[in-house]
């Protein structure tokens, strides 16, 4: 016992020395132990399922690295759905559904193309008649401006071109016709686009005014009256000076002005009138005016006139009130003008 003691006494400081290192070593080794099972409890990344038919893509969350307060590199969001332009290039025709208060003039700014391109594809719908529109009839929309044709046995592109106007090179690079430059050609019976292209349409205002007798040179057929000032007053009264339908462009020689069932209906300047009844091309009740100065204006789609042929009118007159008649899509006054014979913008001479 003794000698044990005396031991501790002289070796006391190497063996607390010892414990002290035993003591440190164990618990490191505890620790790393520790770490490295709470490392493998942690739970992985979990699968997300894909999304099933007719449902929207799952939310994912993925695991990113840690991000550094100074970048070297641009940071951007991570973004799993691909944003499709609004505005996406368009090779192939549609089908449009008129709806309830459509114009043909509407319709083609929707779509981006002119009047007349919805016109020269829609014949057997329309006849080339914008006023033609009635809902739940569907039109063909071509992706641009042109014509579709259908290829017959013998065609050529170069004929066809010609046909309509158009540069053989403009259907061939046209990629909805998918051509094979190799070997260009195409079956009969093939749909295929001319872009640019164009054929005659008929003109019904033409026909309408020749049937009235009015042919707007400075001499109207019944003689007299006060020669206009060549400015004109709005025809429809009590409405805003607005436009209801169609603009005037090549395919509608004329302006849609709104109007209501009734609305009082004036002459736009002083004038012989030299038609006033029934329009057998689609105008309705219809009055024409001539001015005697080489323009002659027409009030179409009217529910009654109060004029009769070869009566004197004043500006401002009630000529009529507004109606649907004819072939008319909602009640509109169609107001035109001409000058010299020649079909000219009415909203570039109203006030």
């Amino acid at each position: 016992m003794m000698s044990l003691i005396a031991f501790w006494r002289a070796h006391r400081f190497s063996i607390l020395a010892w414990l002290i290192t035993i003591l440190i070593v164990a618990a490191l080794v505890v620790s790393a132990l520790w770490w490295r099972n709470v490392r493998a409890w942690e739970p992985s990344t979990i699968p997300q399922p894909t999304a099933i038919p007719n449902q929207g893509a799952p939310q994912v969350v993925l695991p990113l690295p840690p991000v550094a307060s100074d970048q070297e590199a641009i940071s951007r969001n991570l973004q799993l759905n691909t944003n499709i332009p609004a505005d996406l290039l368009r090779y192939e025709p549609i089908y449009y559904v008129v709806q309830r208060g459509d114009a043909i003039s509407r319709i083609a700014a929707k779509f981006k193309i002119s009047t007349e391109t919805i016109l020269y594809n829609n014949k057997d719908v329309l006849n080339d008649d914008p006023h033609g529109l009635k809902p739940g009839m569907r039109l063909l929309i071509p992706p641009v401006d042109g014509i579709y044709h259908v290829w017959q046995e013998g065609d050529t592109l170069e004929k066809v071109a010609a046909q309509y106007k158009a540069k053989a090179e403009g259907i061939l690079n046209f990629p909805g016709n998918d051509v094979d430059l190799t070997n260009p050609g195409f079956r009969p019976g093939t749909l295929v686009m001319i872009p640019g292209g164009s054929r005659e349409l008929i003109d019904w205002s033409s026909l309408a005014w020749s049937q009235s007798r009015g042919a707007g040179t400075g001499k109207n057929v019944c003689g007299g009256g006060r020669p206009g000032s060549g400015s004109f007053i709005w025809p429809v009264l009590g409405q805003p000076h607005t436009i209801s339908g169609n603009t005037f462009s090549p395919g509608h020689l004329g302006v849609d002005m709104t109007a209501q069932e009734g609305d009082i209906i004036m002459a736009a300047d002083h004038g012989v009138v030299t038609f006033a009844g029934w329009s057998q091309y689609g105008y309705g009740n219809m009055v024409q005016i001539d001015h005697g100065n080489g323009y002659v204006t027409l009030y179409a789609h009217l529910t009654t006139y109060f004029v009769r042929m070869c009566q004197v009118v004043s500006r401002g007159d009630q000529i009529g009130t507004a109606g649907n008649t004819g072939n008319s899509f909602g009640a509109h006054l169609h107001f035109e003008i001409r000058y010299g014979g020649a079909s000219v913008n009415p909203l570039d001479y109203v006030q």
